[in-house]
């Protein structure tokens, strides 16, 4: 078992034991807060922004790879234009 999945089977019988701490009235004020804290439109919407801003970080990574392969294309092809009119590396340097 991966660690991540392992820490979703924790965090499956935790809120498991919480519930039925709530429906037998013996949850602790701390576990009511936590639920309530967690519930909240607030508490929603960070988790979208998180959401969000995993998205555009990938989405930048992405965009870097591809800038960085156009890169590598635009100087396969100046040299194979060189190539093709008789020029040469060694002519670039003088």
């Amino acid at each position: 078992m991966t660690p991540e999945a392992r820490e979703n089977q924790l965090i499956s019988l935790a809120v498991d034991l919480a519930e039925k701490q709530l429906r037998e009235g013996t949850a602790s004020s701390q576990v009511i807060t936590q639920i309530l804290k967690n519930a909240s439109s607030k508490a929603r919407l960070e988790n979208e922004m998180l959401e969000m801003q995993k998205e555009l970080i990938a989405a930048k990574t992405e965009s870097l790879r591809s800038a960085q392969k156009m890169e590598e294309l635009f100087a396969e092809a100046i040299n194979a234009f060189k190539g093709y009119s008789g020029q040469d590396d060694e002519q670039d340097e003088y």
